[in-house]
């Protein structure tokens, strides 16, 4: 139990609040549609069956609260746990990728470097994309938010792998840079950390190794 009083021979002390686990998960495979607003794609079969697979597993024992992206494939990703673990969803609208609508779609090697140039040069608003900067603050500032309004239990955040890797590099106060990014393989990956002043456990790693943890 949280905080809870002990008995010791001199009198009452407080324990100290358990640590809890908090998680950063970026929405897995999706379905590219260059006629859609990015923010409007869906997961694909491939990304839709590993969300499955996470949430019929136990992975997520424990998680008190789930906090999502509103973009559509991270509410895709964060539903169904919402719903397999039967925790509150928090769609928060702050919670979004990188600003890229200056360029919409982008095919895939342009949109490798265009963001190659986004994480090297992190005050540049490249192509008038968001820059770095700004976006790493936002994502930044959002978890603290919520971290404060829900200061209890284990906690998963829902979202995409850019802003996530801004995140990632503020923990530990390291410089953007794209080495943090979770790489390819088209997301579905996560980051464990305790809180703002903690540095992540681990690298990104798959949601799988969350499952076979």
């Amino acid at each position: 139990m949280r905080g809870m009083w002990t008995f010791l021979s001199f009198g009452f002390v407080q324990c100290s609040a358990m640590p809890r686990t908090v998680r950063y998960l970026s929405h897995p495979q999706i379905q590219i549609d260059p006629h859609k607003a990015v923010d409007k794609w869906s997961l694909n079969d491939l990304g839709r069956s590993r969300v499955l697979a996470l949430s019929q597993s136990d992975a997520l024992a424990g998680t008190e609260i789930i906090i999502s992206s509103a973009e559509t494939k991270a509410v895709e990703t964060a539903t169904p746990i919402a719903q397999a673990l039967g925790c509150p969803l928090d769609i928060r609208q702050q919670m979004h990728e990188n600003d890229r609508s200056a360029t919409g779609f982008l095919p895939p090697d342009e949109f490798e470097t265009v963001a190659d140039q986004f994480f090297k040069y992190p005050d540049t608003r490249i192509r008038g994309w968001e820059t770095a900067t700004s976006a790493q603050a936002r994502i930044v500032a959002e978890v603290r938010e919520c971290l404060s309004l829900y200061p209890d239990g284990d906690i998963l955040f829902v979202g995409h792998g850019g802003v996530g890797t801004l995140l990632y590099c503020h923990l530990p106060r390291v410089e953007i840079s794209r080495d943090f990014d979770q790489g390819a393989g088209g997301g579905g990956c996560f980051f464990e950390f305790q809180n703002m002043q903690s540095k992540p456990v681990s690298s990104w790693r798959p949601l799988e190794d969350m499952i076979a943890d």
